[in-house]
């Protein structure tokens, strides 16, 4: 909120139009204010400020009607010549006095009267300062006019009020509160702004009501126009509200029903003793400022974050956009100034008591607009590496070497004053635990530099000889890990599914002749005039187990032909199913096998070695419990059997199925960890070469088989966590 800004000019010493000016604070030579000059322009009322050379300078608005320069290290020059404003010019009356700063500077206040409420804007060129004052009948960018006619209100005072449910927040006028709008802010509803015109304020910028919906009550001018007083009502939940004026209007009262009625999150601001509710003015002047109790800026330093998350010693953090600032905006304008003289700048703003090191030396080149004051401090701060600390009413800045060095010494002051203390000696059983597993962990975690811990391994014994704080840290550490662990039961289901199908077709042909002359067919030849033959073709089945058969043949015997249909069908289907089953605690790895194993012997260096491989089934399980009452596994499950089909030199090999993996699986569940299906489909013809070939005849002289066979293997796990 713009309650007042400061600007602050620190240039290089010019030298002066031949005018001498005596000896400031540590010896530095005063610039002299040298005339003052006003005039109109258009609208605008134009107040020129020179003095002999460029020199630093403070403005304030103490109300709405007055401004004020206040300017370092300078003083008058002899009688300044009046200032007779134009009567049209918003600028009333002009008014020098002179005064001495908290470091014995000489300081030249220059008071402005307006002759209505307006926000004047200052600009400064070498050693000229110029104020500048709208007439309040310019339209504003609004694209209205807003009337100072009539006289301002002032907001004098805050109220929060609680009736169960219901909130109140009371804005306090001096004359009529009449607000020119009310509305939620677009962002989220969370922000209620009233606007006011012609109305100041005498509160703070800022105020916390400390409990219901309502977490900060803000008040400052409005961006649209600096006649317009903004009051935003920060609301910690979307609630309900009205608005209700007094009869005279000047009370307005904005109503909340909150129906959870809970503690708002924000915490009020500690009470301080000789802090005061509120100041005399909507901004106060540099001494207004100087005024105010230095325990309330002390009290604002503490309760911001930085402060309150490294109290008592307070570094200044390296990530600044995590703070929350609350100071009024300021604007700075240094270069090559003196780092100490800057930071008592802070102590004017803020009104704190500040302790600067010693060691402090530095030059400071920032130019800031428009933040709050103890931001800008922070930012100072951490460019020249420097911290604070605050003891009580007062803050002390120091650079971070020298906080830390301090908090190091502290650090070990604290720590040799707790290894002061007289040792003790404490005996612990185990019931759960075993005391060699916990004497590395108690040692790096529960036990100071002069403790020590023994362990006696027959009755399961921790010794420890230490500090008695110690001892109650490592029996608290003892009594949380010496717990029984539960127990789970990991079953595992083993399942092997075969199938097999072949079937062959084939078809064999037999003939046997015989030419001899006792049939009457004999050969023409002398030798051999007899012959006898035989034979056959086509393809039988494969050990066929169904045949037919059919014959011909001459009545006589001289031609048999013989014909064989062979098939073959086989069908199969197995099942195998295995179930290891295994309890083990929490954490601790289990494994159970049953099988067999094969000897296998090994001849080197005519020496005969037997060694021996398992193939059995295995199961090898390591259960985690969670919070959430599941269990994650590592598992490891491996079902071998020899096949001595296929043995070589006696020795069968091993048919192995193998899942290793990890799962998490609720209590009592079954889930699936694996899962192998292997299908082998085969299709074979055997033929008689050329015959084969022959049409609409050649099936006659082939043999088809075919083969189909699949194999299966699930894996299933049930875990369930046993209670004891």
């Amino acid at each position: 909120m713009k309650w007042y800004r400061v600007w602050v000019l620190v240039a290089a010493v010019a030298t002066t139009a031949g005018l001498r000016a005596p000896l400031g604070a540590a010896g530095v030579e005063s610039a002299v204010l040298k005339s003052l000059a006003s005039r109109l322009e258009a609208r605008i009322g134009v107040l020129t400020i020179e003095a002999s050379a460029p020199v630093p300078f403070v403005t304030s608005q103490p109300d709405p009607r007055s401004f004020v320069v206040e300017l370092r290290d300078v003083v008058p020059a002899g009688v300044l010549p009046a200032v007779t404003p134009d009567p049209r010019s918003p600028i009333a009356g002009v008014r020098v006095d002179t005064a001495t700063g908290v470091d014995g500077a000489a300081v030249a206040r220059v008071n402005v009267t307006l002759s209505q409420p307006g926000r004047p804007r200052v600009r400064s060129s070498r050693n000229l300062i110029i104020v500048e004052a709208d007439r309040a009948d310019v339209e504003m960018s609004t694209g209205g006019a807003i009337s100072a006619a009539g006289p301002a209100a002032v907001i004098r005072d805050v109220k929060f009020a609680h009736d169960g449910p219901t909130t109140s927040v009371t804005l306090v006028g001096t004359g009529r509160l009449d607000p020119l709008s009310v509305r939620l802010a677009p962002e989220g509803r969370r922000r209620l702004l009233l606007e006011f015109a012609n109305v100041s304020s005498a509160v703070p910028h800022t105020a916390t009501p400390g409990q219901g919906p309502v977490s900060q009550v803000r008040i400052g001018l409005s961006a649209r126009s600096p006649l317009i007083t903004e009051v935003a009502l920060e609301l910690a939940r979307p609630v309900n509200h009205a608005v209700q004026a007094s009869a005279d209007g000047q009370n307005l009262t904005v109503r909340f029903d909150d129906p959870q009625a809970v503690v708002a999150a924000a915490p009020p601001v500690p009470d301080v003793p000789g802090t005061t509710t509120r100041p005399a003015a909507v901004t106060p002047a540099a001494d207004t400022i100087l005024a105010t109790s230095d325990a309330a800026a002390v009290a604002r330093l503490q309760a911001a974050p930085a402060a309150a998350q490294q109290a008592p010693t307070a570094a200044v953090e390296s990530n600044a956009q995590s703070k929350q600032y609350t100071g009024h905006p300021i604007s700075l304008d240094f270069q090559g100034a003196d780092l100490r003289s800057v930071l008592r700048t802070f102590s004017e703003i803020s009104g704190l008591n500040l302790v600067i090191d010693p060691s402090i030396q530095g030059q400071v080149d920032v130019a800031l607009r428009d933040v709050p004051w103890d931001q800008a401090l922070d930012i100072i701060l951490r460019a020249n590496r420097l911290g604070y600390m605050v003891d009580g009413t007062i803050v002390r800045v120091a650079p971070l070497t020298v906080l830390a060095e301090e908090e190091g010494q502290r650090r070990k002051l604290r720590d040799e004053q707790a290894l002061a203390g007289d040792l003790r000696v404490m005996s612990k059983a185990l019931s759960y635990a075993k005391a060699e597993d916990l004497k590395a962990l108690l040692t790096a975690t529960a036990l100071s530099q002069r403790g020590s811990i023994q362990t006696d391994t027959r009755t399961n014994t921790l010794i420890i000889n230490d500090l008695a704080e110690r001892l109650e840290r490592a029996r608290s550490l003892i009594e949380t890990l010496d717990v029984p662990q539960p127990q789970v039961e990991i079953e595992a289901r083993i399942v092997q599914t075969t199938r097999a199908f072949a079937n062959a077709l084939g078809i064999q042909w037999g003939i046997s002749g015989r030419a001899t002359p006792a049939l009457g067919n004999p050969l023409p030849l002398g030798f051999p005039n007899s012959v006898n033959a035989a034979g056959s073709v086509g393809l039988a089945a494969d050990v066929p187990n169904s045949a037919a058969r059919l014959a011909l043949g001459s009545v006589n015997g001289a031609l048999n032909v013989d014909i064989a249909l062979t098939a073959l069908e086989k069908t199969g289907q197995g099942r195998v199913l295995s179930t290891p089953r295994v309890s083990t605690q929490n954490n601790i790895e289990a494994e159970i096998t049953q099988g067999i194993q094969i000897p296998i012997q090994t001849v080197a260096n005519n020496t005969v070695t037997v060694s021996f491989r398992d193939a059995a089934l295995t199961l090898k399980v390591t259960p985690q419990i969670t919070a959430s009452k599941t269990v994650i596994m590592r598992i490891q499950v491996a079902n071998e059997s020899p096949d001595f089909s296929r043995q070589v030199n006696g020795i069968p090999p091993i048919d192995t199925q193998r899942a290793v993996t990890q799962v998490q699986v609720s209590d009592g569940e079954t889930t699936v960890i694996g899962g192998i299906y292997v299908s082998r489909e085969q299709a074979t013809q055997d033929r008689t070469p050329y015959l084969y070939r022959l049409p609409m005849l050649g099936w006659l002289f082939k043999r088809n088989t075919t083969e189909d066979e699949s194999r299966e293997l699930l894996i299933f796990i049930t875990p369930k966590i046993a209670r004891l």
